[in-house]
């Protein structure tokens, strides 16, 4: 698998990043989910040291995928597989409806 260089900015300031072909799409997410959370803290807050700014956007972020995990394990949200599972059994039961009113 072969790596590519790619340039980013985080708070204005500039990163080069390796990563494949197939995880650069997903990266640049990451990294605009990132600069976006820093620079809502640098401007909502009197934090100025950008590495204390990185530090509070780290834990917001945290703080956002501790509470979807637990929504996922109380069922409030479902998992990509459940929602496939799902579908599948959908789509295999309308077949069977089609199937017995095809046949009358």
């Amino acid at each position: 698998m072969s790596t590519t260089q790619i340039e980013v900015s985080i708070l204005g300031q500039q990163y080069r990043l390796a990563c494949s072909q197939q995880t650069e799409g997903p990266l640049r997410q990451a990294v605009a989910r990132v600069d976006a959370e820093m620079n809502k803290v640098h401007n909502a807050s009197s934090v100025r040291g950008t590495d204390r700014i990185a530090v509070m956007a780290a834990l917001s972020l945290a703080s956002e995928l501790l509470k979807l995990q637990d929504s996922v394990r109380h069922g409030e949200a479902f998992s990509a597989e459940e929602i496939r599972r799902t579908m599948h059994s959908m789509n295999e039961q309308l077949g069977a409806v089609i199937t017995q009113y095809e046949a009358q």
